[in-house]
Order: structure tokens, then C-alpha cells, then sequence
């Protein structure tokens, strides 16, 4: 048996019981909301620049393992950007937000399974780097003095680090679905 707590009136469990109807009215339904449209946005804007060249991704994808990278290219494309539409609606939340949380956990392992790796320039990138040419703005020069490595590994932090976040994102929108602002609460309909 579990040692957490049964509250089963919230308001008394509450530090500040006066805002238990805030809470369940308006901050945990808009906030839901938000987050619902954050995540589903940001597959939107980023599926973008698939949907516009739909089989761009094919050397990818096959490179993933996922053959034939004509079929998976616009498969992925769609899901992004038509998934984070869904989403953003809040409609056939459950099984679209799961499709994504899977694509978005192989996006995750690709990202590290694959790093940037520890420099950006060649050695003859280094050497020009290092001669003063009018090719590198100051702040060039000040971010790739070591060939790039600590900016590639910024870089790296940031994809693992965005990868996670939406691929958590994505498995919460699944587990708990639309929420109260969404088509399927409108549509009394819910995987």
C-alpha cells in the first residue's frame, strides 16, 4: 500500500485554500492549454521545412535504419507538422502526441549516439583562423579559437537538452491528453 496521501478535499490540503478554485478553474486548464500549444507549435514550425521538401530527409532516415527513406522522409514531415497541428488543436490527442513522443525519442538517441563531434574547422580553418583573415568577425574568432569544439559542444548540450523536453512533452501530452481546451473535450471523444 502506498505511504503518499489521499487528499480527498483538496481545498484543506492546500497552504492557501482561498485559491483551490483558481487553481482547478483557470490555472491548471489554461496552463495545460499552453503547454499543449507550445509543444504541438514547435512541431509545427519545425516540420516546416519538411512538409516544403518532403523527401530532403531520405539519406537520413536510411541512415536511422527506417527504409524506404522515400516512405519515411514525408511520414516523418507529416507527423511533425500535420501532428503538431493536431496537437495544437488538441484533437486525436493521445495517439498523435505518442506517434511524435516516438519520433522525438529517436531524435533523441540520434543526438547523442551522433555527436558533433570536438571541432568545426579544419586544420586549414584553423590556420586562416589564426592568420587574421577578413573571412571571421571578431566574435568568430573569439567563439572558434579552439577549432570550434566548445561551441560544437554548446551546441551539442542544446539539441540533447531540446530533444528531452519535447519528447517529455510529447509523452505527457499522451498520457493525460487534450485537456479541458480541446477539440476531443468538445468533440466528448478521447482515446
Amino acid at each position: 500500500m502506498s505511504n503518499l496521501p489521499v487528499f480527498k478535499n483538496e481545498k484543506n490540503h492546500l497552504y492557501l485554500p482561498f485559491m483551490s478554485n483558481f487553481y482547478n478553474t483557470f490555472a491548471q486548464p489554461f496552463g495545460w492549454a499552453l503547454f499543449r500549444i507550445i509543444i504541438g507549435g514547435m512541431l509545427v514550425i519545425e516540420g516546416w521545412p519538411k512538409i516544403v521538401a518532403p523527401f530532403a530527409q531520405v539519406g537520413f532516415v536510411e541512415n536511422l535504419g527506417f527504409y524506404p527513406g522515400w516512405l519515411w522522409s514525408p511520414m516523418l514531415a507529416g507527423m511533425q507538422f500535420f501532428g503538431g497541428m493536431f496537437i495544437v488543436a488538441g484533437l486525436l490527442t493521445r495517439p498523435i502526441a505518442l506517434a511524435n513522443a516516438v519520433m522525438l525519442a529517436i531524435t533523441l538517441w540520434f543526438h547523442i549516439a551522433h555527436p558533433y563531434g570536438d571541432a568545426l574547422l579544419t586544420q586549414a580553418g584553423i590556420e586562416a583562423l589564426n592568420s587574421g583573415s577578413e573571412f571571421f568577425t571578431a566574435n568568430g574568432i573569439k567563439r572558434l579559437a579552439d577549432g570550434g569544439g566548445t561551441f560544437l559542444a554548446s551546441v551539442q548540450l542544446k539539441a540533447e537538452l531540446a530533444s528531452i523536453f519535447w519528447t517529455a512533452g510529447a509523452l505527457l501530452i499522451a498520457a493525460f491528453g487534450g485537456g479541458y481546451f480541446s477539440l476531443d473535450r468538445l468533440l466528448k471523444k478521447q482515446f
